[in-house]
Protein backbone atom coordinates (compact mmCIF):
# COMPACT_ATOMS: atom_id res chain seq x y z
CA UNK A 1 0.00 0.00 0.00
CA UNK A 2 3.05 2.42 0.87
CA UNK A 3 4.51 2.41 -2.89
CA UNK A 4 0.62 3.42 -3.63
CA UNK A 5 1.72 6.62 -2.44
CA UNK A 6 5.16 7.45 -3.16
CA UNK A 7 5.04 10.52 -4.73
CA UNK A 8 9.09 11.29 -4.82
CA UNK A 9 9.11 10.77 -8.53
CA UNK A 10 6.38 12.51 -9.59
CA UNK A 11 7.89 15.62 -7.24
CA UNK A 12 11.63 15.38 -8.66
CA UNK A 13 10.29 15.22 -11.61
CA UNK A 14 8.66 18.60 -11.44
CA UNK A 15 11.28 20.48 -9.73
CA UNK A 16 14.46 18.35 -11.14
CA UNK A 17 17.24 20.46 -12.42
CA UNK A 18 18.20 21.22 -15.80
CA UNK A 19 21.73 19.05 -16.51
CA UNK A 20 23.93 21.84 -17.56
CA UNK A 21 26.19 18.95 -20.12
CA UNK A 22 22.70 18.06 -21.94
CA UNK A 23 21.69 20.19 -24.98
CA UNK A 24 17.24 19.56 -25.16
CA UNK A 25 16.68 19.90 -28.04
CA UNK A 26 13.01 22.33 -28.93
CA UNK A 27 10.79 19.17 -28.91
CA UNK A 28 11.71 17.57 -25.63
CA UNK A 29 11.32 20.98 -23.72
CA UNK A 30 7.90 21.16 -25.49
CA UNK A 31 7.09 17.70 -24.51
CA UNK A 32 8.16 18.10 -21.19
CA UNK A 33 5.56 21.44 -21.12
CA UNK A 34 3.22 19.50 -22.11
CA UNK A 35 3.29 16.93 -19.53
CA UNK A 36 3.91 18.92 -16.84
CA UNK A 37 0.26 20.26 -17.69
CA UNK A 38 -1.20 17.60 -17.98
CA UNK A 39 -0.48 16.22 -14.68
CA UNK A 40 -1.19 19.24 -12.87
CA UNK A 41 -4.63 19.14 -14.40
CA UNK A 42 -4.99 15.67 -13.50
CA UNK A 43 -4.28 16.12 -9.85
CA UNK A 44 -6.39 18.98 -9.90
CA UNK A 45 -9.18 17.28 -11.03
CA UNK A 46 -8.43 14.16 -8.91
CA UNK A 47 -9.06 16.70 -6.05
CA UNK A 48 -12.11 17.48 -7.01
CA UNK A 49 -13.39 14.49 -7.77
CA UNK A 50 -12.09 13.96 -3.65
CA UNK A 51 -13.61 16.69 -2.73
CA UNK A 52 -17.37 16.35 -4.71
CA UNK A 53 -17.48 12.68 -2.67
CA UNK A 54 -16.47 13.51 0.33
CA UNK A 55 -18.11 16.82 1.48
CA UNK A 56 -21.53 16.48 -0.99
CA UNK A 57 -21.57 12.51 -1.09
Amino acid sequence: MKEYFNFGPLVRYFFRKRDKGVKESMTIKAMHIVNKISISIFLICLIVILYRLIFRG
